[in-house]
């Protein structure tokens, strides 16, 4: 694989979990969202590792 591949896949990785984090933080945050950024989250952590 491709170092800028793998380095974008880490970029969005840690994009994800910035969004995941403010989400929370949030007086009533979106669980329906939080549960499809941490999809989202594994399935480049898959890509990654894979």
């Amino acid at each position: 694989m491709q170092n800028g591949h793998i380095e974008a896949l880490s970029a969005k990785h840690n994009s994800l979990d910035r969004r995941i984090s403010a989400e929370l933080q949030r007086p009533l945050p979106d669980h329906m969202l939080i549960a499809e950024l941490k999809k989202q989250k594994l399935r480049v952590k898959d890509e990654l590792t894979g």
